[in-house]
């Protein structure tokens, strides 16, 4: 990892001074939801979102089931936060299960619902474990699906990026080539599946500069309050998850509060060495919970606006 010489000073700062003390309050963060099965989940979900929207996030992204399973669910939430939000909401997209016609159908729908911004995704296999087959009429990947999208108006493009590489690949090189890829196809920026070391984001960092990489970066942040269900997902992405976090949730099962208050200790605590390397763009994975996620944006010095302020800007 090379630092400038003003991070070098940050990091300075932050060993020196209270770990979050006068933070500047330039961070800028997104958040990511997904749509809700129950009456019960969705009452939570929206909750979430007003609580977070005074934070001001860029945009706010709402994810998509494997194989299309939650497509009028997705469109749904989403539709519904561009319509009664100030938020600006970008919809997940993936290349699983569908005709390169249907994928256009849905994505000109988003267009049509005011949706600028897709976070275009190979997607996962609708069975677990599964390898990921193209459709035969459909994108064959991530990289063919911005181009697509491009086609058809000019949205703003989030990809996925892995810091730890991605299950499929080969390699590290291939992950990266492959990230080329879809940057060159018309992406804005990549976002990083979460991860929970902060030496894996900056070793990646400078991987993908040294590969041509210059789009914005932008770690992927997971508060955990559950191991095991982060277990789960991160055998799903090959992310690791190292064995200092297990033990330090042992004995939390049934004290949620506390689990809590640990849960954004440690995330806040990789955010701001995140925040001595330079990075200032978090996007965080809220599982449409908000304490975890508010509370380390307040760490990073960033304070919610009122309506009127909000309007103000």
């Amino acid at each position: 990892m090379t630092l400038s010489v003003s991070q070098l000073e940050e990091a300075r700062r932050a060993l020196d001074a209270p770990l979050f003390a006068d933070l500047a309050g330039d961070a800028q963060v997104s958040f990511e939801f997904f749509p809700p099965k129950t009456e019960k989940m969705e009452a939570t979900l929206w909750q979430s979102i007003e609580a977070l929207a005074p934070l001001g996030p860029r945009f706010v992204s709402v994810t998509y089931g494997a194989g299309g399973s939650t497509r009028e669910r997705t469109h749904a939430t989403v539709a519904r936060i561009q319509r009664e939000t100030p938020l600006a909401a970008a919809a997940h997209l993936t290349c699983v299960e569908a005709t390169r016609e249907e994928i256009d159908a849905v994505a000109e729908e988003y267009w049509a619902a005011g949706v600028r911004h897709i976070v275009a995704l190979r997607g996962d296999p609708p069975s677990e474990g599964a390898r990921f087959v193209p459709h035969p009429g459909g994108y064959e990947n991530a990289a063919a699906l911005v181009a697509g999208l491009k086609k058809l108006h000019p949205f703003e493009i989030s990809v996925a990026a892995y810091p730890e590489c991605h299950p499929d690949s080969t390699d590290v090189q291939a992950d990266l080539d492959n990230l080329k890829r879809k940057i060159d196809a018309g992406a804005t920026r990549a976002i990083t599946q979460f991860f929970f070391a902060p030496e894996a984001f900056f070793r990646f960092r400078d991987a993908a500069a040294a590969a041509g990489i210059t789009a914005e970066l932008v770690p992927g942040i997971l508060p955990v309050s559950n191991v095991a269900q982060t277990r789960k997902f991160a055998g799903m992405c090959g992310a690791a998850i190292p064995a200092w976090m297990d033990r330090l949730f042992e004995g939390l099962d049934d004290h949620p509060g506390a689990r809590q208050l640990v849960a954004a200790t440690v995330a806040a605590e990789m955010c701001r060495k995140l925040y001595a390397g330079g990075v200032r763009e978090f996007h965080f994975y809220t599982l449409n919970r908000a304490e975890l996620s508010f509370a380390i944006c307040h760490l990073l010095g960033l304070r919610a606006k009122s309506a009127a302020q909000s309007a103000a800007a």
